[in-house]
C-alpha cells in the first residue's frame, strides 16, 4: 500500500470558541464530492460540539461517521480512544474519503500527530494537514492568555523570570504545530484587529505560514484540504513547549456541568455569563437551554465576555434539560459560585 492510497486525516486546533465547529459545519455542506468522516473530541464529559454537527448530517457525512471522544483530550487518550475510533471509521462499509478531527480548545496537536506513526494505522492514514484557527479579535487584544500585560510586567520586572501561562503555551503549540492558520471572526475584528492578530501569529509561527481570514466559518474547502503535508513525518519542523516529555497533563485547567431550571429570559442568562467571565474568569460556556413557551432548544456559546445564543432545534423526544459546560483555568473553577451566578433571579 503506498501513501497515495492512505486516507487524508485533517487535524483542526485552536484554542476555546475560535470557531471550529463552524468551519466544520462549513465543510460538511461543502464537502467537493467526497464522503466525510468527522471525531469531536470535547474537553469534560458533556458533547455539544458533536451534538451540533450530528444535526448536519448527511449523505456525504452521515450520523454514523461523526463520533465523539468525551473521556478527556484527544491527545491523552491515544490507545484507549483514538486509535479504536480511527480503526472504526476504517472499517465502515463505505469507507470515508476524507477524515476531519476536531480536537479540544486545550489539546496540544503535537502528541496526536505522534499518534499516527502507530504501526495500526500509519500505513492507512495521512496527516493531510493541521489547521489552527485564532479568534482574530481575541488574539489582537491578547485574551489567549488570561492577562498578558500582566504576564509582560513581571517579565519587564524580574530579569531572569521565563514563565508562560498554561494559555500562551497552547496557543504557542497550536500556532506552531499549524500548517495553515485561519484568522476566525475576521468581520468582529476589523481590518485594524486582524493586522495585529497577523503580526501575534507571524512572531510566534516558527515558520512562514500561509494565514488566511474567515468569517462564519466560510472558506473553499481547496484551501484547507488536500495539502498533502504527511505531518506526522515532519514533527521536528513542529517545536512545542512539551518536547522531550514523555506526556502532558491538563491540570491547568478544569470543567464542570450545570444543570439549569427553565429560564424565561435568553438575554438575561447572557447577562449572567458575561458576569462569569468578568468576576469568575470563566473561558468558555457551551450547552443547551429550555427556554419557557419556546418547543426549539436554545445552543448558547461564550467565549468570555461574549455570548452568541440561537435556537438550533426542536426538543423533539429528547427530555428538555439544560445543561453548560464551564471551562476555566483550574483555580478559577467554583462551581457552587458559578451556579449562584448562573441561577441568579433577575432583579
Amino acid at each position: 500500500m503506498t501513501d497515495l492510497t492512505k486516507t487524508p486525516v485533517t487535524v483542526i486546533t485552536g484554542f476555546l470558541g475560535s470557531g471550529k465547529t463552524t468551519l466544520i459545519r462549513h465543510l460538511m455542506q461543502n464537502p467537493q464530492g467526497k464522503r466525510l468522516a468527522v471525531i469531536v473530541n470535547e474537553f469534560g464529559t458533556m458533547g455539544v460540539d458533536g451534538d451540533i454537527l450530528k444535526g448536519c448530517a448527511d449523505a456525504s457525512c452521515p450520523a454514523e461517521n461523526i463520533l465523539e471522544l468525551s473521556n478527556g483530550c484527544i491527545c491523552c487518550t491515544v490507545a484507549d480512544d483514538f486509535i479504536p475510533t480511527l480503526e472504526s471509521l476504517m472499517a465502515l462499509p463505505q469507507k470515508p474519503d476524507h477524515i476531519l478531527i476536531e480536537t479540544s480548545g486545550l489539546a496540544l496537536p503535537k502528541p496526536l500527530l505522534k499518534a499516527f506513526d502507530w504501526s495500526a494505522i500509519r500505513s492507512r492514514i495521512t496527516v493531510d494537514g493541521v489547521i489552527a484557527l485564532a479568534d482574530a479579535e481575541a488574539v489582537a487584544a491578547g485574551r489567549f492568555a488570561p492577562d498578558v500585560a500582566a504576564v509582560d510586567a513581571q517579565r519587564q520586572a524580574d530579569d531572569s523570570l521565563d514563565h508562560e501561562t498554561p494559555l500562551s503555551e497552547v496557543f504557542e503549540d497550536q500556532i506552531s504545530c499549524a500548517d495553515v492558520v485561519l484568522l476566525t471572526k475576521a468581520d468582529l475584528a476589523g481590518e485594524a484587529g486582524i493586522a495585529a492578530a497577523r503580526a501575534v501569529i507571524e512572531a510566534e509561527a516558527p515558520r512562514p505560514l500561509p494565514i488566511l481570514t474567515v468569517t462564519e466559518g466560510a472558506i473553499d474547502p481547496r484551501l484547507i484540504l488536500g495539502l498533502g503535508k504527511a505531518a506526522e513525518d515532519d514533527l521536528a519542523a513542529r517545536p512545542s513547549h512539551h518536547d522531550g516529555a514523555d506526556d502532558h497533563e491538563h491540570e491547568d485547567f478544569d470543567t464542570v456541568v450545570i444543570d439549569l431550571p427553565e429560564i424565561a429570559d435568553p438575554a438575561d442568562l447572557t447577562v449572567r455569563i458575561a458576569r462569569l467571565a468578568a468576576e469568575q474568569h470563566i473561558l468558555r460556556v457551551k450547552g443547551h437551554v429550555a427556554v419557557a413557551g419556546k418547543p426549539m432548544r436554545l445552543l448558547v456559546q461564550a467565549v468570555g465576555a461574549r455570548v452568541r445564543h440561537q435556537y438550533d432545534r426542536p426538543w423533539g423526544d429528547q427530555p428538555r434539560r439544560s445543561r453548560l459546560v464551564v471551562i476555566a483555568e483550574h483555580d478559577h473553577v467554583d462551581p457552587a459560585a458559578i451556579r449562584a451566578v448562573l441561577e441568579a433571579v433577575p432583579a
